[in-house]
């Protein structure tokens, strides 16, 4: 018996050290679908999705617009619940949860950056990235240095006391990235990030979430329908009417 017992302990304590040396993926959807009442009609926007996020990847959702990017990056952060099929993120069954405790996971573990900014228009850039700490519940003695790392970060050192309207579009969206970080995600989502934004800016923006991967530990998932940044990605689904092709 004795023996026994020892090689079952050989094989508990070799399972947990797999179970550490290949962690989980940071977000697995299955089979996901989302359909809405139109009309007394039922619109399939998303059609039976599979995908997986790896920690530290940038991830693309590539389609026109109706496509069902958006819905589906909506799934991703538990802002909509789908129809049918789950959602996992970071080892928990994300689709299940309640509204409470998604939202405490939505502010503590997830970054949302929002095509049209979202920023607050009467505060400056350092009140709009300090906003974020005090929502997500960070301990007031590291609100100072945790926003001027983020602005500094981002390149907006100089211009943290400017408003929103006394910035260019380019320098919003930084400060609309500034504040998504702000917290420590683990994982950032972005609605179109570069849409407003010229070639040259696009590309900013682009090697900003190069660094923000390597240097906050965070994996981002951004939708988009430029062909000219997906040579940045570790990983592209291409969606077309609800499905990936």
């Amino acid at each position: 018996m004795k023996v026994k017992e020892k090689l079952s302990e050989q094989v508990s304590d070799a399972a947990a050290v797999t179970s550490v040396e290949q962690p989980h993926k940071l977000m697995d959807v299955r089979q996901v679908e989302r359909t809405f009442q139109v009309g007394g009609k039922p619109l399939h926007v998303l059609k039976g999705i599979n995908m997986s996020l790896e920690r530290g990847q940038l991830v693309m959702l590539r389609g026109r617009s109706g496509s069902g990017k958006t819905t589906l990056l909506n799934c991703l952060g538990g802002l909509d619940i789908p129809s049918k099929g789950e959602v996992w993120f970071n080892g928990k069954k994300f689709s299940g949860m309640g509204d409470d405790e998604r939202t405490a996971i939505r502010r503590s573990q997830l970054g949302f950056i929002f095509q049209a900014y979202a920023l607050m228009p009467l505060l400056s850039a350092w009140e709009n990235v300090e906003l974020s700490l005090r929502m997500a519940g960070v301990p007031r003695g590291e609100w100072k240095a945790r926003v001027t790392e983020c602005l500094e970060m981002v390149g907006l050192g100089k211009r943290m006391k400017h408003r929103p309207f006394e910035m260019s579009g380019g320098e919003q969206q930084r400060v609309a990235i500034a504040k998504a970080i702000a917290h420590r995600p683990i994982l950032l989502l972005a609605d179109e990030p570069t849409a407003e934004l010229d070639s040259n800016m696009s590309a900013q923006v682009m090697n900003l979430f190069q660094h923000i991967i390597k240097n906050e530990k965070v994996t981002i998932c951004m939708t988009t329908h430029d062909p000219t940044i997906m040579e940045v990605a570790d990983h592209v689904y291409e969606m077309v009417d609800g499905k990936f092709i």
